[in-house]
């Protein structure tokens, strides 16, 4: 790729084929161009900008994941540092995601949380010996259909992740799974909190108009900053981050492995295959992403290594999975950074925040962190790309709906590996009424 670019208002230095440096990290192939200050300036404003969106959604995976709120800053500190820093994307920004709720609610249900270290680590080996072996092309061979219906399942259950929140149910010990979750959910209903009702809604209804009415504005941070105001000065009857978690901690812990035995091991392999393959999948697709809004190329290879290292680093020092979040990276394209230099820069604003100012997420309602994933389940649904699929043919539609069943009520890795299986039978040996 020849010639300056142009993304965000900001002209980026020339970038050469990805596939021509092996493993290089696109960082150290970009500071090699040369880099001044008024890179620094676009990096670390860019850099701020993804921070101030990074914040509560870090947080709120986190929760939503059955864990402590520092444990999605830590996640985003760490391990986005890292894939910045090593991987092969100019613009990826990693994190925790939306997309590994589910299967780290049920890892830390079934195994405790250092079973999720362990087979977070384990996950983190698993992508980089891929990046390593050049496997990084073939998941992009994932059929759309596959993609669209493992997304769309995913974005239900994080909606139904949130419904405790979004309606301050008490519930003393919520079900991984779909189906006991959605009993658990109706039969706790007499517990409802009507201010947390209202907090949700505000919270979702401030997002929105933002979107429409000043998109260029940080709506979701400014969305859970006012929900947290107006319950505080209100004196509202919700559950808070400190109610129930306590203090934030104002630094990061003391990297700690988790005990590791070959029995343990075997037990918890599956869980690592599944946040291996869905953390590959999602990095691949926002670097995908990224590469589109920036005219740009990414090198897979070097970004699994990425992902695996920063897995590994993140669940040792207090995290859990990472991978690259579309969110994200869009919001860094579009704010200006040149470099993976604001990626990292995303990660020290943010450890700044746990050291300095982490007392202050001890008044965020719940309800309003819940309404923030809410909306951003919507957003990742597509339901409307999804539905124009299904209506390109019956062998679309078969796979896409298998893939999303599955994917809501059985696991992840079901619904992948019963989307491809069809997509192999339907499509490729074209049986029956599915003849092209």
């Amino acid at each position: 790729m020849h010639g300056k670019l142009s993304h965000g208002g900001v002209t980026s230095p020339p970038v050469p084929d990805p596939s021509a440096g092996g493993l290089t990290p696109a960082a150290w192939t970009a500071l090699r161009q040369g880099y001044g200050a008024r890179d620094l300036r676009a990096d670390a404003m860019a850099g701020l900008t993804v921070a101030i969106v990074a914040l509560p959604l870090s947080m709120a995976i986190a929760i939503a994941s059955g864990m402590p709120p520092e444990r999605g800053l830590i996640t985003a500190i760490v391990g986005g540092f890292l894939i910045s820093l090593l991987g092969g994307s100019r613009h990826q920004i990693g994190g925790p995601a939306g997309a590994f709720i589910v299967l780290v609610y049920a890892v830390v249900e079934r195994h405790g949380y250092d079973g999720l270290v362990l087979a977070t680590m384990l996950a983190g080996a698993m992508m980089a010996a891929a990046g390593l072996l050049r496997l990084g092309r073939f998941i992009r061979l994932i059929p759309s259909a596959v993609v669209a219906g493992f997304t769309a399942g995913i974005a239900v259950i994080i909606f139904l992740s949130q419904v405790r929140e979004l309606l301050g149910l008490e519930i003393a010990r919520e079900p991984a799974e779909a189906l006991p979750k959605l009993m658990a959910l109706w039969q706790a209903l007499p517990t409802l909190r009507p201010h947390a009702v209202l907090i949700a809604a505000a919270t979702v209804g401030i997002i929105l108009l933002q979107r429409r009415y000043r998109p260029a504005w940080p709506g979701l941070l400014i969305a859970v900053a006012a929900a947290a105001l107006c319950a505080y000065l209100a004196g509202a009857d919700a559950p808070t981050i400190g109610s129930r978690f306590g203090a934030m901690p104002a630094s990061l812990p003391v990297p700690h492995l988790p005990g590791m035995s070959w029995d343990r091991v075997l037990t918890v392999l599956p869980d690592a295959a599944a946040i291996a393959l869905l953390g590959a999948i999602e990095s691949l697709l926002s670097a995908v992403v990224a590469d589109e809004m920036a005219k740009e190329r990414h090198n897979s290879d070097a970004e699994l290594v990425a992902q695996g290292v920063a897995n590994a680093a993140a669940a040792v020092c207090g995290g859990f999975c990472v991978t690259g979040t579309i969110a994200r990276t869009a919001t860094n394209v579009r704010a200006g950074a040149r470099t993976p230099v604001s990626g990292m820069l995303h990660a020290v604003y943010l450890l700044a925040f746990l050291m300095i100012a982490g007392g202050l997420t001890a008044h965020v309602p719940l309800a309003a962190l819940g309404g923030l994933l809410a909306v951003v389940a919507w957003n990742m649904a597509g339901f409307g790309a999804a539905a124009e699929l299904a209506r390109s043919g019956p062998a679309q539609a078969a796979i896409l709906l298998a893939t999303f069943v599955l994917t809501v009520f059985v696991n992840l890795l079901a619904g992948i590996a019963a989307g491809i299986a069809l997509h192999v039978v339907l499509l490729r040996l074209k049986v029956g009424p599915f003849r092209a």
